[in-house]
């Protein structure tokens, strides 16, 4: 739509990267006006879109999606209190689920962003180090998982040792996409100690290539969960976060729901905790929730299975962990009042090779 003229106020070059960093580095003043403009252009009757749709649009089967943004870095949070607890409960005890640290900020680990890809990319099962009963082994992965998460594009870089205030974090937000950061649980288990995930992450994490703006979803903001005894750069003056549904299906078959708004620690909160030391955050890093359960949904085999223990029933067939073959697709949407926006998938499939 750029040599239609309905975007004087923007450089061509923006539109013609291949990704939308340099869009987003526009500001938000600039990627609103864009939005409204094509808002307005497919919602108006006689609009220059409608009369002359197929200028402007491709069949869905012509099109190859890519990566959004150029991710320069990617953080991966901890801020489900449900997975924590039930993570928890499996490898420590029901009294020791949550580590001492948990209640007191948004844990997390810095993730490998050369292996992000976008949706319909096959994953290669990894291999690595695993321990077994009697010795330590090099070998193709038999847990591999899927997590259920959620991912922030950050939109607007602040400088270094300039931490970012909780009240404007959002500010410093583009928008948002469906995250699946797979796992290798036995390769995991063994290396995680001292210092935390490495290979049993590293191997592939999933987006998908819609980013839905931080505007977009302003219809769908609710309270956060209550929070006690956290520390003052942590405590917002309206603690917000946004009710949006999410699902895993596995093979076809949905196997968990459940609902963003469940997360303990908010984006707001990741923000200001990720740059309280003058960590910089960059336009196009993003910023993964961490796997998101519920009461009694679950964002990940590891927890559905209890660890392998207790199989699902998918399609017939029982399941503990991931195996060649499968495919898993993430989706999720808001709804409210006949508004819906959606997130489109974030699909999978493994294979031994690539």
């Amino acid at each position: 739509m750029y040599d239609s003229g309905c975007f004087p106020f923007i450089k061509s070059d923006v539109f013609e990267s291949e990704d939308l960093n340099a869009f987003i580095g526009l500001g938000k003043q600039d990627t609103t006006r864009v939005r409204l403009v094509i808002q307005r252009e497919l919602t108006t009757k006689g609009s220059m879109l409608e009369t002359d749709f197929s200028k402007y649009s491709y069949l869905v089967r012509d099109v190859s999606m890519h990566l959004p943004v150029n991710v320069g870095d990617y953080t991966d949070f901890y801020s489900s209190k449900f997975h924590a607890e039930n993570v928890g409960k499996l490898f420590r005890s029901e009294e020791d689920a949550l580590l001492e640290n948990w209640l007191h900020m948004p844990i997390a680990y810095h993730g490998r962003s050369s292996s992000i890809v976008v949706s319909e990319t096959p994953i290669k099962i990894p291999s690595g180090q695993v321990a077994s009963e009697n010795a330590i082994v090099y070998k193709s992965s038999d847990k591999v998982d899927f997590e259920l998460e959620f991912a922030t594009v950050i939109g607007k870089s602040n400088l270094l040792g300039k931490p970012i205030d909780i009240n404007r974090a959002e500010d410093y937000i583009f928008g948002f996409c469906l995250l699946n950061d797979w796992s290798a649980r036995d390769i995991q288990s063994w290396e995680y100690k001292p210092l935390g995930p490495f290979l049993g992450k590293n191997f592939a994490t999933t987006i998908s290539p819609w980013i839905i703006t931080i505007e977009a979803l302003q219809p769908f903001k609710t309270k956060a969960l209550k929070q006690e005894g956290i520390l003052p750069y942590l405590r917002a003056a309206c603690p917000t976060t946004y009710n949006i549904n999410l699902s895993v299906s596995l093979n076809g078959k949905v196997v968990t729901r459940t609902n963003f708004s469940k997360l303990y620690w908010t984006l707001s909160q990741q923000i200001a905790h990720h740059t309280i030391n003058g960590c910089n955050l960059r336009v196009g890093d993003i910023l993964g929730s961490g796997t998101i359960s519920d009461e009694q949904e679950k964002g990940s085999l590891l927890e559905l299975t209890y660890n392998g223990e207790k199989p699902i029933v998918v399609n017939s067939k029982k399941i503990t962990f991931l195996k060649k073959g499968d495919e898993v697709v993430l989706r999720g949407f808001a709804s409210k009042k006949g508004l819906k926006v959606g997130f489109g998938k974030a699909a999978g499939i493994l294979t031994n090779e690539l």
